[in-house]
């Protein structure tokens, strides 16, 4: 197993999922249009594990409400039609820019995380 993928029966903590599923969902536009149940297939077969579509569903929502993707309704192979979301110009720059300062923060947490203690403090 590489760092960057996880057994998908693990699960990561639910506030780094929370901080990170819009910049991933955002990602997972980026090749081109899809539709809900291939972008959790998508997030799931990165290492990001299972997201619910009770999850997924409001936030494309929002993106869309903010501009961030378009929807297009597509008639489905002899099987119901699917809604598909798209990045609009808007949400890559969103992408960018939210790529650009997650790289920032990591660096520095990671920085923080791996760097010497400084100075304990014991506390009696």
């Amino acid at each position: 197993m590489t760092p960057t993928h996880r057994d998908a029966a693990e699960d990561w903590p639910s506030d780094w999922l929370r901080a990170t599923l819009g910049l991933c969902t955002l990602r997972s536009l980026e090749a081109g249009p899809s539709y809900g149940y291939a972008i959790i297939s998508s997030l799931k077969d990165s290492g990001l594990g299972t997201i619910k579509g009770g999850t997924l569903y409001p936030l494309l929502t929002r993106f869309e409400e903010a501009g961030l993707v378009s929807t297009e309704w597509r008639a489905g192979d002899g099987g119901p039609g699917r809604k598909f979301f798209a990045l609009t110009t808007t949400g890559r720059a969103e992408l960018n820019r939210l790529r650009t300062e997650w790289a920032a923060f990591t660096t520095i947490s990671n920085s923080f995380l791996t760097a010497d203690p400084i100075g304990e403090e014991v506390f009696s």
